[in-house]
Order: structure tokens, then C-alpha cells, then sequence
């Protein structure tokens, strides 16, 4: 991204202002145009930031927008200013009936271009290819064969489709991006503002650090609060791993070991409530729900996960003989909570507000606005004028790529639509899988992580959901179970080998190597990869039932992801033998799996497990320690 200096940095700040500006007043007065005008609005934005911050190539001058880029960004305000032109004729007229005239056209083409190239610029290549593949799927129906034929489309229903009606680029993923995703980047930066990254990473301190693997555990409380600020597992990974991957490395955990944790914790960050990653909010909108119904449901998946990432590290640790960070060197909680322990206000404010059923935008924004206030309780970390504008700045930055994901992905939903492929892909995946739903499972969750290895995680969500979701849906799946399942890899595409963002940053700041670290990740976040098979089975894990059998859920759950943690770590109370890891893997399943029955065996061999680490030591074990 350029860094812009000077007058060039002037205009790009009034324009990232402007825009963050914008969008909280659209939400808060009735005087503000309506909904489609707001989407309008926002791809102006975000096309012309777009050109104006991200460079053609790597190799572009870093501080100088060339008048090629300039000449992108008014062609983008040309395009979108013809819609307001036209608004009442674009918003009155019947979609795919009414002819386009040839400035239609031409204005609709360049359009889509525009939003593929700003797509390419500030997320990569993946997401715009896939897009121009589902374009040509347009074109090419009538050479298809089997499930992938359909009539085809002309130039002018697939212009149409994807740029003048609302379920293309301007359609759901898109709407998201205008009215939830940028109020709580927003949310975000003004707590990044107010110093709550560094606090979070001392409270972690105060809190873990003095423990067996304190770093390691360090990296998992102060990742998953710092999913407030982020919702991208890279840019956790970047801001905690500087500070916690060296820490792990100086108390001995190995490079690869401390990358993998790491990685692993930042990618929580999008799963973990109350404020998840951007795909949360399309789920909300794709299933009709509120925000709040995603948030409860995912939070004991979410506790799993860390859960079972805590207790690894916890067994890594003692196996490896690794100790905490000495008492002299971390941060007494008391005071950190006296200095700065009221920034975990604002967050509290925001939970409390969507929990009593306000909107995620009001939540936001009075979120924000409470958190400007709050953070004057202590001098040291009052936001100024200055760090207000640098807030909103930085809030209409980072949701520029998240928009144009958006926009792209809207793009292959306009194309799936019009084909009718979403039918035609349930039925077969039906017929492939003769009405199974365990491999249906299997597919999605290949796909999802397939899928995010090459794009963020909302637009490969958005892919599941309108190819895969239907499908688990035709076989019994709960909504809720099945488009959390296909979000949960999603996200987990991060540390899933061959391409892990987020294990090859950490990587890169431990000095690791890339396939042993993968490796590694996928052992942490093994529970990731499990517990999602199970929320489908049963929906209790999402918070939906009696409270009872929640809670009993709860309860052999916890059980069971630390029983997963000792297994795949090989230690408990010592060593585990190959046979003791079998029992503690075993007992680990069916405990997830809630149940009575599967929980009373999963109990007895628990126990069974614990009973020989505690009373039978190996020979080869007490010859391994005669002779060490």
C-alpha cells in the first residue's frame, strides 16, 4: 500500500474520512438516501481509494499515484455517478427485462472491470480469477454437459445481473460491508487508538505469563481479545507475533512450536464473539438472523477452540520442561488493571448493547463514541482530535479490501443465481454422496479450506454458502449449524498447509520452517477441525436447545477438548504411550460428541487412561531415565 505524503496525503486522509464520516451518519439520521444509494456510495469509495493507495505491482513507485491510477479513480466515479444519474430509471426498472441501452453497457462492463482490478490490488489475484471463471460459466452453459449445463447467458443478462440489480455486485455481501463491517473496523482502530493492543498483551501477561509456557499462553489470551480490534488472522499474527514469538523462543519452545501457536490463536480471533470476522455479518444477513443469534451461537465452538489450544500448549510445555517468564519481568495485574483496565469498557458496552437486542450499527457507534469518552478516565490514553481522525482514516482504509471482496464475490452470486447452478450443484452433491451427509461434510470442509487458502475468509464463506450450505441444509442440517460449519473452515484455511497465511507470517517472524510449522498448527487447532462435525449432529454445542442439555454439552466438551489436547500432544500426568493416546483420543470424541451414552463411555475411558499414567510407568520409559 502507498504512503502517501504531502498534498497526495491530504486528499487520500479527506477521502478516507469523508468516508468513514459518511457511513456512521447513514445510520443515524432518516435524511441519509436509502439503501441502494448507500452501496453506490460506498464502491465509489472503495474503488477510488483503491486506485489511489494500492499500487498496479509490487514494483510501483511506493509514494506517487501515477495518472494512470488517478485516471482509474475517475472513471470509477464516472461509473457510479451514472447510477445516481439514472436512479430512479435503475431502481424502478424490471431487471433483465428492460433492455440496456448501449451506455448501459458500456457503463456496466467497465464497471465490473474496475471492481476485478481494485479486487486484484488490495487482496490479490485469486478472488478476481475465480470471478472471471464464473463469468465464463455464463457464457459457455450451452457446451456444458450433466449438472454444469444450462442455456447460457448473453452479455447483456449477465451485465445486467451483475451491476444493475441487487443480488451481483451490489447485492448482500456488499450490504454487509456498507452498514455492519465498516462501523466495527471503525470500533476497532479507535480502540487500537486508545492503546487497548498494548494493554490486552499486558493483561495476557499479568494474567498467564508466569505460568508453565506463559508466552505461549500469553499469545492466546491476547490474540483472541485482539479480535476486537482485527478481524484478519495475518494482521493478528503481525501485531501479537512480534512481541509473543521471541518470548516463546527465549522460554524454549521451539521456532516451529511458537509460530504454530501463534498462528493458531490469530485465527481464533475471527471466531471468537463478541466481535467476529466480517463473514459472521453476511451469515447474519444470508440466514436472515440478527448478529446477536451468530454471536451466542458461536461461543462455545469458540471456547473449545481455545481451550483445547491452551491445554496443548500447557502439555507442550511440561514435556518439554519449559518454564514461565520470571515474576520480575511481567506486569502486576493490579496496576495494570488501575491504568488501564477501563478500555475493556467500551467491548463490555458493545456486548451488553447487542445482547439487549440494539443493532450492530448502533452497537457500533455508540460503542465508539462511549470508548472516546471512557478512554479520558486516565490522561494516558485519551484520544486526542488527532487520534479520532487517524481512526476514522484508518477504519475507511481497512475496510477498502474487504469491500471489493465483497463486490467480487457478488459477482459469482449474481452468476450462480441466473444459471440456476446453486439447484443444480445441491442435486448432484446429493446424488454424488447418495443422500450421505458425512461426506457431504467431508466435501464442504475440503472446499472451505481449499477455498480460503487463495482469498479472505468472507469470500470463501460466501462461495460455501451459495454452492455448498443448500446442499447440507437439503440433508437435515440446521441453517445455523450448516453455514457456521462452512465458515468454521473457512477460517481455518489460515493454518491449514500447503497455503497458511497465517503460519507463514508467524513463520517468517520465528524464523521456522514453513511445513513443519504447518504441521504443528494443525495439531493445535485440532479441535477447529473436529468440533464443527459435531455442532452439526447435535445443535446444543450452538446454543440451541434446553439448558440443560447445553450445559451438559458444555461440561463433557471441555472435558473432552482437553482430553484432544493430551492426545495429540502425547502427555498428561507423564508421557503417553501410544496406546494411552488412543484411549485419551477416543475419550476425547465421544465426550465432544454430547450425548449421555457417549459421554459415560467416554468418562470410563478417561479414566481408564488417567488410572494408567498414574499407576503403570513403561520399561522403556524408566530405562529412557536410568540412563539420562
Amino acid at each position: 500500500m502507498r504512503k502517501l505524503a504531502g498534498y497526495a496525503g491530504f486528499v487520500v486522509g479527506l477521502v478516507a474520512v469523508t468516508m468513514s464520516v459518511y457511513h456512521v451518519y447513514a445510520r443515524l439520521t432518516t435524511y441519509a438516501p436509502d439503501q441502494q444509494a448507500l452501496l453506490y456510495i460506498t464502491l465509489a469509495f472503495s474503488l477510488v481509494l483503491s486506485f489511489l493507495l494500492w499500487p498496479r505491482s509490487k514494483g510501483a513507485t511506493p509514494d506517487l499515484v501515477p495518472w494512470a491510477d488517478l485516471a482509474l479513480a475517475g472513471l470509477s466515479l464516472a461509473c457510479i455517478g451514472y447510477m445516481f444519474w439514472n436512479y430512479n430509471y435503475i431502481v424502478n426498472r424490471f431487471p433483465t427485462a428492460d433492455a440496456l441501452t448501449r451506455v448501459d453497457m458500456m457503463v456496466g462492463i467497465t464497471a465490473t472491470l474496475l471492481v476485478l482490478e481494485a479486487t486484484r490490488r488490495t487482496i490479490g489475484a485469486a478472488l478476481p480469477i475465480v470471478a472471471i471463471v464464473f463469468l465464463f460459466y455464463g457464457f459457455a452453459g450451452p457446451w456444458l454437459y450433466g449438472w454444469t449445463y444450462h442455456r447460457g447467458l448473453t452479455l447483456e443478462i449477465t451485465v445486467d445481473q451483475v451491476y444493475f440489480t441487487t443480488e451481483g455486485i451490489f447485492g448482500v455481501p456488499m450490504t454487509v460491508a456498507a452498514t455492519y463491517v465498516i462501523l466495527f473496523i471503525i470500533f476497532g482502530t479507535f480502540l487500537e487508538k486508545s492503546g487497548a493492543g498494548q494493554f490486552f498483551m499486558n493483561f495476557a501477561n499479568a494474567i498467564a505469563g508466569g505460568a508453565r509456557g506463559g508466552p505461549g499462553k500469553v499469545a492466546v489470551v491476547s490474540s483472541s481479545l485482539f479480535g476486537t480490534i482485527s478481524g484478519s488472522a495475518v494482521a493478528n499474527v503481525m501485531v501479537d507475533g512480534w512481541l509473543t514469538i521471541p518470548m516463546m523462543k527465549k522460554t524454549g519452545f521451539k521456532p516451529e512450536a511458537a509460530a504454530a501457536i501463534e498462528a493458531v490463536a490469530s485465527t481464533g480471533g475471527q471466531i471468537m464473539p463478541p466481535i467476529m470476522g466480517a463473514a459472521a455479518f453476511v451469515m447474519a444477513e444470508f440466514q436472515g438472523v440478527s448478529y446477536t443469534q451468530v454471536m451466542i451461537a458461536a461461543a462455545i465452538p469458540a471456547l473449545f477452540y481455545y481451550g483445547a489450544l491452551f491445554a496443548a500448549i500447557h502439555f507442550n510445555a511440561v514435556r518439554s520442561g519449559l518454564k514461565g517468564i520470571p515474576r520480575e519481568e511481567l506486569p502486576i495485574l493490579g496496576h495494570i488493571m488501575l491504568r488501564q483496565g477501563h478500555l475493556f469498557l467500551p467491548v463490555i458496552v458493545l456486548l451488553v448493547l447487542l445482547l439487549y437486542g440494539f443493532t450492530p450499527t448502533y452497537g457500533a457507534i455508540i460503542a465508539t463514541v462511549a470508548l472516546v469518552g471512557i478512554s479520558w478516565l486516565r490522561p494516558s490514553t485519551g484520544l486526542n482530535w488527532r487520534d479520532c481522525l487517524e481512526g476514522l482514516r484508518e477504519g475507511a482504509v481497512q475496510t477498502v479490501p474487504v469491500a471489493m471482496a465483497c463486490a467480487s464475490a457478488g459477482i459469482v452470486i449474481g452468476i450462480v443465481l441466473q444459471t440456476g447452478l446453486a439447484l443444480r450443484f445441491t442435486a448432484f452433491l446429493i446424488d454424488f454422496t447418495y443422500g450421505s451427509l458425512m461426506p457431504a461434510l467431508l466435501i464442504t470442509m475440503v472446499a472451505g479450506v481449499i477455498l480460503g487458502m487463495g482469498m479472505p475468509t468472507t469470500p470463501a464463506y460466501i462461495m460455501q454458502a451459495a454452492l455448498l450450505v443448500p446442499a447440507l441444509m437439503k440433508l437435515g442440517v440446521e441453517p445455523m449449524a450448516a453455514h457456521m460449519f462452512a465458515f468454521y473452515f473457512s477460517c481455518l484455511s489460515a493454518v491449514t498447509p500447503p497455503v497458511a497465511l497465517a503460519v507463514y507470517a508467524a513463520a517468517s517472524i520465528g524464523g521456522a520452517g514453513l511445513w513443519a510449522s504447518g504441521v504443528q498448527a494443525m495439531k493445535f487447532a485440532a479441535a477447529g477441525f473436529i468440533v464443527p462435525f459435531f455442532f452439526v449432529y447435535n445443535p446444543a454445542l450452538l446454543f440451541q436447545g434446553p439448558w440443560l442439555e447445553i450445559l451438559g454439552a458444555v461440561l463433557s466438551g471441555t472435558i473432552g477438548v482437553i482430553a484432544l489436547a493430551a492426545s495429540l500432544e502425547g502427555y498428561f500426568l507423564r508421557v503417553a504411550t501410544w496406546f494411552e493416546r488412543a484411549l485419551f483420543l477416543a475419550a476425547a470424541l465421544l465426550l465432544i460428541d454430547p450425548g449421555l451414552v457417549t459421554d459415560a463411555i467416554g468418562i470410563g475411558l478417561l479414566i481408564i487412561a488417567l488410572l494408567l499414567q498414574k499407576l503403570w510407568t513403561p520399561q522403556s520409559m524408566i530405562a529412557r531415565e536410568a540412563s539420562s
